[in-house]
């Protein structure tokens, strides 16, 4: 990137996050990150002084968030980057799990990283100049059994991003909902939440797919701190795409949905153009 750049990225106590502040670090660039504890963030901040800032946040916290960005605008200075990074992984049969297990998902994946936005958009739209980048997921193209709440939230963050790209380019603001595929972090191990097994009519369908990505997890193919690089060039971009995908697994995964999805469009194009007038 050509210039040095403040960086605003939610989550980077650990996983993607933790190596998204890293790279951007390394590169020059400020961060503030949001984590959790405040012993967090002291510890944040001591990695890189006078360029590493911690805020104490949990993005759920919708009432918090406002002051936290205001405070951040007024004593550090403008952002340039917001990577609402913050999210976790839920598994889980529909049917076994809870109403309040969605909710909480989608709080975290989808209503705290929009809260974030809107507590933004006021100084990126006065500055006119700003870039979005929400962090997705190929199960927001893609699903499995399993995680039906973690591709909805996913599916609901990708359509955001999309039509907020189109409200916001009249403002030279750009939004780009970046989807990677498996990536060596927490996202299946300790930050995972597994909803508990209770009806056996769905274990010779589920319980492979649990096992497996157990065993996965660790050494999946993507490499968190490339797939940072590759977000740090994106933001250095003048022109960012609206959707990208990282990783070799999301593009063939994806492209095979659309595949898909094409050939469905093409068999029932009778039954779908005969609603018109």
């Amino acid at each position: 990137m050509s210039s040095s750049k403040t960086f605003f990225i939610t989550g980077v106590s650990s996983g993607f996050g933790q190596a998204l502040a890293k790279e951007a670090l390394a590169a020059g660039h400020r961060v503030i990150g949001t984590l959790r504890s405040e012993q967090a963030c002291r510890q944040f901040e001591a990695s890189q002084p006078g360029r590493a800032f911690g805020r104490l946040l949990d993005v759920t916290d919708f009432a918090a968030i406002d002051g936290v960005v205001a405070e951040t605008e007024r004593t550090i200075g403008a952002v340039d980057v917001l990577i609402n990074n913050a999210g976790y992984g839920y598994e889980g049969i529909l049917e076994e799990s809870p109403i309040e297990d969605m909710r909480r998902q989608f709080d975290v994946n989808v209503f705290g990283a929009v809260a974030v936005i809107k507590a933004f958009l006021p100084f990126f739209r006065q500055r006119r100049r700003g870039h979005i980048i929400n962090i997705t997921s190929m199960g927001g193209f893609i699903t499995m059994p399993g995680i039906a709440y973690y591709c909805g939230s996913k599916f609901a963050l990708e359509g955001i991003s999309d039509a907020l790209s189109k409200e916001l380019k009249p403002f030279n603001i750009a939004v780009t909902a970046v989807a990677p595929g498996s990536l060596r972090t927490d996202w299946a191990g300790r930050s995972m939440i597994r909803a508990a097994r209770t009806l056996a009519d769905y274990d010779a369908l589920f319980d492979p797919i649990r096992q497996a990505r157990v065993e996965k997890h660790g050494r999946q193919l993507g490499d968190p701190h490339k797939a940072a690089l590759a977000i740090l060039a994106l933001a250095g971009h003048p022109q960012p795409p609206a959707h990208l995908l990282l990783g070799s697994d999301a593009l063939a995964l994806v492209r095979d949905k659309l595949a898909a999805y094409a050939s469905d469009m093409e068999a029932w194009e009778a039954v779908t153009v005969s609603t018109d007038a």
